[in-house]
């Protein structure tokens, strides 16, 4: 998942990519997922996503085609009220948007480089990530923030022992402005651990994660008022280092079939978008 990538395709959760995976030697009967990140502990992740989107517009089709890539970097400051405070940092961010209209790739160079601070719970949650919402680019002439990105980094862990073929549920939830449109994303998550898995020297618990979502909202475009509703699902697979603490990697492919009410012209748009995504960590220290 990536950072600059765009709501309507949001039902994929962080990912994953390359790495020597093995069968563990000896896999526990049980393990407690707890993320680990004492103060000075750094990790870097690169993260990537695809997404193709389809509209039926008065009888013709339009394709768009987008390309996110990033490299982030969290730096663990202590805690507060039992949370990890984290230091994010935008290494590098680059997004590429194709369609009908040509070429309306971001220009996303004003954020790399940004820091901000955000909360993250020992499960997962990702408690405070306001500070990235003042970190901001302009697609088509509207503004749009990384922040959303943030809000659904790292994977939710269970909160208690699991086994293998333990579940979880877990939720989520975003909203995206861009101009006088607002989006509203909610997830809904159920996690399976699979099994443990040895990933580049680190004993991994490698959970699947089904995902459904709903997607709403409303704004004006173009003298337009407009209505939007519609359903997502998607699968994750993702890895957590059980003794470290950290999220190693994951993949996630997800579908989103949504629909645009314009009222005043009767006319209804049908949209589908289909996005894979990863992210792998890169450096720890």
């Amino acid at each position: 998942m990536n950072a600059g990538h765009n709501t309507i395709g949001r039902a994929a959760l962080a990912a994953c990519l390359v790495g020597a995976i093995g069968l563990a030697a000896s896999a526990p009967d049980s393990a407690v997922l707890e993320y680990k990140m004492p103060a000075g502990r750094v990790l870097t992740y690169q993260t990537s996503s695809e997404d193709a989107q389809v509209m039926e517009v008065m009888g013709q089709t339009m394709d768009t085609h987008m390309t996110n890539a990033g490299t982030f970097t969290f730096r663990a400051k202590g805690l507060k009220d039992k949370n990890l405070v984290l230091g994010a940092t935008i290494d590098d961010i680059a997004a590429s948007v194709t369609g009908a209209q040509g070429d309306m790739s971001p220009d996303m160079s004003s954020i790399k480089g940004k820091s901000f601070d955000m909360v993250l719970s020992p499960l997962g949650v990702e408690v405070d990530v306001s500070g990235a919402e003042a970190l901001t680019y302009a697609i088509a002439t509207e503004s749009r923030s990384v922040a959303n990105g943030f809000k659904v980094f790292f994977p939710n862990l269970p909160g208690k022992p699991v086994k293998v073929g333990d579940t979880w549920p877990s939720s989520d939830a975003t909203e995206e402005k861009t101009g006088s449109v607002t989006i509203q994303t909610q997830l809904q998550s159920v996690h399976t651990l699979e099994g443990f898995e040895t990933v580049d020297g680190m004993e991994c618990a490698r959970v699947s994660s089904q995902v459904t979502g709903t997607i709403s909202g409303s704004g004006s475009q173009m003298g337009q008022d407009m209505t939007f509703s519609g359903t997502s699902k998607g699968k994750n697979v993702w890895h957590f280092a059980v003794k470290d603490g950290i999220f190693v990697k994951g993949t996630s492919e997800a579908t989103t079939e949504m629909s645009i009410d314009v009222s005043s012209a009767g006319v209804t748009i049908p949209m589908s978008v289909t996005n894979k995504s990863e992210v792998k960590l890169t450096g720890k220290q």
